[in-house]
């Protein structure tokens, strides 16, 4: 809140008053410019995801490799403790997460530490990265539950930053990695597939559904696809009133992802829409606004 400091002048008259009314004016036009700047900056900050910046590093895979990566761990997590709702919206009771699969989720966390990802093949390595994130995700907000949204986690001493994004939170091959790294440094860039933001849930009412299985290398496109379509015909996805076209934020944040124009991502949302959504569609050609929730995808009541 803003409050003007400083000695009260001490002059009586239309003077001193006039003095006064002209300070007051100037103080609120200042506030209302700094309040509109603030303003337009966050909004330009919100504009877009992180662009998806390949790292290198990471790029390295063994065709060949038949090895693969157990994930029964996180299987048993979901099935515990993810919820449906009758909307559709899967959430996580956070509250109900006993110690003992506390510890549960960690290990397995801590085993996909010790895997030699680089050695795996792409179908392996994408299974891997989509579920580390989901997982670390989920034991990032059980470590500083209950809250209300995961923009609260890391939030100070920046408020501007809000959110666990940006902390390297475990190591891979010995190289400290962090959510934004899994998403806009591995996925995105090595796999350029938009479906692949359905299978990552960002702890948000408004984000695709955490899946109730882990994603397998040998179910991928099955997973990849479902997920999209799930997301797709959710009201939280497209909201139509007459000719007002509003869709989730996820598809401004990533519009480049989506091919970059507001016909790009239309047509990316028939391809994915049922055939009744899909005929309303196709009546437009442009989208009016963008609509998300980042309450925090808990079941608790």
């Amino acid at each position: 809140m803003w409050q003007a400091a400083g000695a009260r002048l001490q002059c009586p008259g239309a003077p001193c008053r006039r003095r006064r009314e002209l300070g007051a004016r100037m103080m609120s036009n200042l506030l209302i410019r700094v309040l509109c700047l603030s303003a337009l900056l966050l909004a330009g900050a919100a504009q877009a995801a992180p662009r998806a910046d390949l790292w290198q590093r990471w790029t390295a895979h063994d065709p060949s490799s038949t090895r693969q990566i157990d994930h029964s761990a996180w299987e048993a997590f979901l099935t515990r403790y993810l919820r449906i709702g009758a909307d559709g919206s899967h959430r996580v009771a956070y509250g109900a997460v006993t110690p003992a699969d506390r510890q549960a989720l960690e290990a397995y966390l801590d085993g996909l530490a010790r895997v030699p990802i680089s050695a795996y093949s792409r179908p392996q390595q994408l299974a891997y990265w989509i579920n580390l994130y989901n997982a670390l995700l989920v034991e990032v907000v059980l470590d500083h539950y209950p809250i209300a949204s995961v923009r609260d986690i890391g939030a100070s001493p920046n408020p501007g930053s809000g959110g666990p994004w940006n902390e390297k939170r475990i190591e891979i091959e010995g190289v400290p990695v962090s959510l934004n790294d899994i998403e806009h440094r591995i996925l995105r860039p090595i796999w350029r597939d938009p479906r692949i933001l359905y299978a990552l849930s960002c702890a948000a009412v408004g984000c695709p559904n955490l899946q109730p299985e882990p994603f397998r290398a040998d179910r991928l496109e099955r997973q990849l696809s479902q997920a999209a379509m799930a997301y797709v015909n959710d009201p939280r996805c497209i909201q139509i009133d007459g000719r007002d076209l509003s869709v989730s934020s996820l598809y401004r944040w990533y519009r480049e992802d989506f091919g970059g124009t507001d016909r790009d991502v239309l047509n990316h949302l028939m391809a994915y829409a049922e055939p009744h959504l899909a005929m309303v569609l196709q009546d437009f050609d442009q989208i009016t606004g963008d609509v998300f929730s980042w309450r925090l995808n808990d079941a608790a009541p």
